[in-house]
């Protein structure tokens, strides 16, 4: 299947274009790591606490930062999670405040509880706990203490009760009641929970904890990971190819690594585990494109000897276009799925895969094909003696050597190839 036949599109001659585009995105990331938003580690990488709240109403992220602020809870992220109709909350605890005194990250959850129950002091002061807070283990010793079913505080069928009760306001209500009387429970039991507890305006934290030890560690890893496939690819690419084949591959995976971190920290998104995955697996992708283009760009080499280089690539690019657009379109559509429907636990992944596959099919083109036509021109403007395809793998023979100077611009005889 081809959506071209024949197209005779002058990619090299848009080159300067490319290149402008490529700067935008690249600066505007790299002002945005180093002045804006930094690089958005998420809790995995910079240690800390993140707890994911849900509130009745739309919340006032600023009275969140001034209630936590308050309670002596310092530099905290709060950011919307999920769709606004949810009415979540992300805030995250750094394992170290602004005096540069160690916070008790264990104790994330409870400081971030204590924070937002401020309002609910006088209650608190009068004796009565926080029923969205209270856990099945909460509900029971209570109910046992004060016997609401006069059975003598009988812990099993107490038991039951809270394990009901707690079951009704997590999968019923997303764990957060406006109403005790949501519950639809025994009036006695009822009027003994409205007697003793009262209703914040959020849920029981959701809560994931990282030691600042383990999150040195995965960052160390994550940049070994990258930086191990971008090596390894380049190898590769100097075996089968040569260095410059290998060398254009990697700048480009980079050129998309780059403009993809930078997507994240001008959107301010978290860089998490399953965000460096994706990063990995873009750098596959990328490079499986450039390769596509480069294994082309040899074959014609073989076959149009005497044509300039500049040509040879601009045609080469058009003749894998089809394909491109093919495997790339249909591999972007999938995972715009995964962004628009997979929800908020793979938004970040297919963020990355998203930017990554626009990006890693527009180097494969834009970055990695002018760079080989560069350097070819760089070592003829140098001098260097022509190197010459090995006889039998295209070529007719050893053809003659001479001084460069007796060579056209591109000749393709500056361009090595291996079979």
């Amino acid at each position: 299947m081809e959506f071209f036949r024949s197209p005779n599109i002058d990619w090299l001659g848009k080159k300067w274009y490319f290149l402008g585009f490529s700067l935008i995105f690249s600066i505007a990331g790299l002002l945005s790591m180093a002045f804006w938003h930094g690089i958005p580690l998420g809790v995995e990488f910079r240690g800390g606490t993140d707890a994911q709240v849900k509130f009745t109403e739309t919340p006032d992220l600023n009275k969140i930062r001034a209630d936590l602020d308050r309670a002596g809870l310092k530099n905290p992220r709060i950011q919307q999670f999920g769709p606004t109709a949810n009415n979540e909350v992300l805030i995250s605890l750094p394992e170290v405040n602004r005096q540069g005194e160690a916070t008790d990250i264990t104790a994330g959850k409870q400081a971030i509880i204590n924070a937002l129950e401020a309002p609910y002091a006088q209650q608190i002061a009068g004796g009565k706990r926080d029923f969205n807070q209270a856990s099945e283990q909460d509900l029971q010793d209570y109910l046992v203490s004060k016997d609401p079913l006069q059975n003598g505080g009988d812990p099993k069928a107490y038991g039951d009760v809270a394990r009901n009760i707690v079951s009704t306001r997590d999968k019923n209500f997303g764990g957060v009641l406006t109403s005790l009387d949501q519950l639809k429970a025994d009036p006695r039991i009822l009027n003994s929970l409205q007697a003793g507890f009262f209703l914040s305006n959020f849920a029981r934290p959701t809560v994931e904890i990282v030691g600042p030890t383990v999150g040195k560690q995965l960052q160390h890893q994550a940049v070994l990971a990258v930086l191990y496939s971008l090596g390894g690819m380049l190898v590769y690419l100097w075996f089968r190819f040569e260095l410059i084949y290998g060398a254009a591959a990697v700048v480009a995976c980079f050129h998309d690594t780059l403009i993809t971190v930078g997507a994240f920290s001008l959107a301010n998104k978290e860089i998490s585990l399953t965000v460096i995955a994706a990063i990995l697996t873009l750098v596959g992708y990328s490079m499986n494109d450039t390769i596509v283009v480069f294994d082309r760009i040899r074959e014609n080499i073989k076959l149009m000897r005497r044509e300039r280089l500049d040509v040879i690539v601009n045609r080469s690019i058009n003749q894998t276009l089809s394909r491109t657009i093919l495997t790339s379109g249909l591999t972007f559509l999938t995972v715009l799925s995964l962004f628009l429907f997979g929800g908020e636990v793979l938004h970040g992944f297919s963020f990355a895969l998203v930017i990554g596959i626009l990006i890693g099919t527009y180097s494969s083109i834009a970055v990695a094909a002018p760079m080989l036509v560069a350097y070819t021109d760089w070592r003829a403007r140098r001098g260097a003696a022509p190197v010459v395809l090995p006889a039998g793998r295209g070529g007719s023979g050893p053809a003659p050597t001479g001084k460069a100077k007796s060579q056209k611009p591109q000749d393709l005889r500056g361009v090595k190839a291996r079979g």
